[in-house]
């Protein structure tokens, strides 16, 4: 054990999280040479084999699996470290990730980072806004926005808020086509949605809430690109009541009759919820949350009171 280094086991567990060398580099800031160096130098440290290389990435063999198990309780110990001992200055420095579903993230988060950044300026911010679910465990993230509670997993969930969805579509579309009056008038419309069997969780089938048996003509695994497909005049979609803002082409449609509410969960690893940066992240969301509801349910603002 003379030759072992410990900083070899962040080289360890960036290539076990992420299965391929040039990820792990990318995510560490160095080569692709130096991972497999570092991962060499571990292997014959450890006289063991840690990975099967194959044409398709690194896979963990037994021993690679009973030492992930050690190297992130390490990882979680040196988190606790640089939090509760580090001093403030040192525990809100360094990288904090938190992955959203594309339109949370891209719309609501991303124009709140600038406030985030300006608070913390010493944290390093990542998002991940894309739709596909995440995993906390090979910590792809610290810090995810999901659209249902985890069923497993050392994962501490938290309701984040409600949220309201509806039918838009483009001034030109409607101009152009039918009236609608009802969701039965829809099967004569244009349809833009996801792409079936592309939806990553269930809460994303919306049609069949909106008229049973409606699908989509128009499809993407992306609700941005639905929104402005639909902006453009494709056809007509669900969207989320907080992006509308952003897209004055948008006009709703049936929206006494069609309203479709679902809910956003705040998760972290369990082994990273003490963690300063984290808190700070996780308590920023929390806060642009609530002080949006209205926005986020759909709502009006409320009209100001007329001055006296």
């Amino acid at each position: 054990m003379e030759r072992f280094d410990w900083d070899d086991l962040r080289f360890f567990l960036a290539v076990a999280r992420s299965g391929r060398l040039t990820a792990a580099a990318r995510r560490l800031g160095a080569d692709h040479a130096t991972v497999s160096r570092r991962i060499t130098s571990l292997e014959e440290s450890l006289k063991a084999k840690l990975f099967e290389r194959r044409p398709q990435g690194y896979a963990l063999t037994g021993h690679g699996e009973q030492l992930l198990a050690k190297a992130e309780s390490m990882e979680t110990e040196a988190l606790a470290i640089q939090s509760e001992i580090g001093g403030a200055d040192m525990a809100l420095s360094g990288t904090v990730r938190i992955g959203a579903p594309d339109g949370f993230g891209a719309s609501f988060l991303a124009p709140r980072l600038a406030t985030l950044a300006k608070a913390y300026s010493g944290l390093e911010l990542q998002l991940i806004a894309m739709p596909r679910l995440l995993s906390l465990s090979k910590r792809e993230a610290d810090v995810a926005i999901t659209l249902a509670p985890p069923k497993e997993g050392k994962v501490v969930a938290r309701k984040l808020c409600d949220y309201r969805l509806g039918l838009y579509a483009s001034r030109d579309y409607l101009d152009s086509m039918p009236p609608i009056t009802a969701p039965e008038d829809l099967f004569a419309h244009r349809i833009v949605g996801y792409i079936d069997d592309l939806i990553f969780t269930p809460e994303l089938d919306y049609l069949d809430e909106v008229a049973k048996g409606l699908r989509a003509q128009i499809q993407s695994s992306s609700v941005i690109a639905q929104m402005n497909a639909v902006a453009a005049g494709a056809g007509i979609g669900v969207i989320h009541h907080f992006m509308v803002p952003s897209e004055p082409r948008l006009v709703p449609v049936l929206p006494e009759s069609v309203s479709i509410t679902r809910s956003f969960w705040l998760l972290v690893h369990a082994d990273l919820k003490e963690v300063a940066r984290v808190r700070a992240i996780v308590d920023f969301i929390v806060r642009e949350a609530k002080s949006s509801r209205a926005l986020l349910m759909g709502e009006p603002k409320p009209e100001q009171a007329p001055a006296p």
